[in-house]
């Protein structure tokens, strides 16, 4: 095997991550961070406050989350110029800061994020029914065997954060994602989120909103709020709490229609109607129900007592034009916002949050949701094309996929007068993708 001479160039400089040009396109095309900031937290002296935000951004678009991360870039010009940055603070500035003003922060950062998907007019594709899903879930981060604020016991049985994120359309914008505490309710403070999370929605499109829930948000304060909302439909998986099974079983033998998916087992489907009073006004709600008998195991072993399985999803969709089937089925792709969770916690590496203080902790959450847009956006600019590297076919890329196609791509960077130009390799499979994307957020 032949051995490599390794030398290092005195005068030439490369960079390993020149996709940090896109994500300086989408920031200062975009975002306006520099506007909403300067105007929000006048500051007297020291490093911008846009820079600190940029400069954690950058860092998050690498997939990069701990405060000592900044430090590999404070000498590099092209993280400084990409991102249009005047100095990278160290990291002990940058920790300082956030802490500092987390709380101002927190609201600037999240406008600037719903600023970023309006301004750039990004695509928010529906569901087969028209409706644009709004998926709104909670999800556990493990940080056990730290002594971070607002760590605790999670539903999950292990100690840590339970955020709550919101989705839109089938692309997954993320149009928040707030920091809890582990032991919090996910239903305590929701109507916030949800009222929040539907103005931003709206400002994104005009099309009718279908509001997805899990039986944790099975509340009548939620369901009042969307019944009275125009723009929005919504379905919410029922909790069944104290309901007696067989008392299920026996109306669903007189109404429900039955099915018998396999030998030993029989599911039943049918819709019910209930009224509740509140403040001397009534709303009826529709609830599709399903139970399910098992006789057999799925292998065929006969059980002593027969399982009553019970699941409904309450809804807002009229009967007369979605069936109970359909309606299942529209919560079940409710699942996708899993997959979302996934990117967060391990693409982007925020799982283990780096500050010890809940409200730091909490603005880079919303900084993690505005990296997670700015990487999606690229990727379905840049990886979906007939241009873009090979890969098996996808209606959008995971943000891992979009940070290792091009994020990570070498090239040199050559200053000609006052010109700057980044050469890639003659045999740079996303050179092409690159280009076609940067050329697309220039002339936006």
């Amino acid at each position: 095997m032949k051995r490599f001479i390794l030398e290092q160039s005195e005068t030439e400089f490369y960079t390993s991550h020149s996709g940090l040009a896109l994500v300086g396109l989408c920031l200062n095309q975009y975002g306006q961070l520099n506007q909403v900031l300067d105007k929000g937290i006048p500051l007297r002296h020291g490093i911008a406050h846009a820079d600190i935000i940029k400069s954690m951004i950058g860092s998050l678009c690498l997939g990069k989350s701990d405060f000592e991360a900044i430090e590999n870039y404070r000498d590099d010009d092209y993280f400084k110029t990409a991102l249009s940055i005047q100095q990278v603070p160290s990291s002990a500035r940058l920790r300082q800061r956030l802490d500092e003003h987390a709380e101002a922060l927190l609201p600037l950062v999240y406008q600037s994020n719903i600023d970023f998907l309006a301004h750039a007019q990004v695509p928010v594709t529906p569901l087969a029914t028209g409706h644009v899903a709004l998926d709104i879930d909670v999800y556990p981060m493990n940080n056990e065997k730290t002594r971070k604020e607002g760590v605790s016991r999670t539903y999950k049985g292990f100690d840590g954060y339970a955020p709550i994120a919101l989705y839109l359309g089938q692309e997954g914008w993320c149009l928040g994602n707030e920091l809890r505490e582990g032991k919090q309710h996910c239903q305590y403070e929701f109507l916030y989120s949800l009222e929040r999370g539907l103005t931003a929605a709206k400002r994104l499109t005009p099309l009718p909103l279908l509001v997805r829930l899990d039986s944790g948000h099975d509340a009548l304060d939620n369901r009042i709020v969307l019944q009275e909302d125009e723009q929005a439909e919504f379905i919410i998986k029922w909790n069944p709490r104290k309901q007696n099974a067989d008392a299920w079983l026996a109306y669903a033998e007189q109404h429900g229609q039955w099915d018998t998916p396999r030998e030993g087992k029989r599911v039943a489907l049918f819709s019910v109607t209930e009224e509740h009073t509140r403040n001397g006004q009534t709303y009826s709600c529709r609830r599709v129900m399903q139970i399910t008998e098992r006789t057999t195991t799925a292998k065929g072993q006969l059980l002593l007592f027969p399982e009553i399985e019970m699941e409904g999803w309450w809804t807002s969709l009229a009967s007369t034009e979605y069936d109970d089937t359909l309606i299942v089925q529209l919560y079940r792709d409710h699942a996708t916002a899993e997959q979302f969770h996934s990117e967060f916690k391990t693409d982007l590496d925020i799982e283990r949050l780096p500050s010890g203080k809940f409200a730091t902790n909490d603005v880079i959450m919303t900084l993690s949701a505005y990296s997670y847009n700015i990487l999606r956006w690229i990727g379905l600019i840049g990886l979906l094309g007939q241009q873009s590297p090979i890969r098996h076919p996808a209606k959008r890329r995971r943000i891992r996929t979009v940070i290792q196609e091009l994020m990570y791509l070498a090239a040199r960077l050559i200053r000609t007068g006052r010109r700057l130009k980044l050469r890639f390799s003659n045999a740079c499979p996303g050179f092409i993708a690159f280009e076609s994307t940067y050329t697309k957020l220039a002339a936006g």
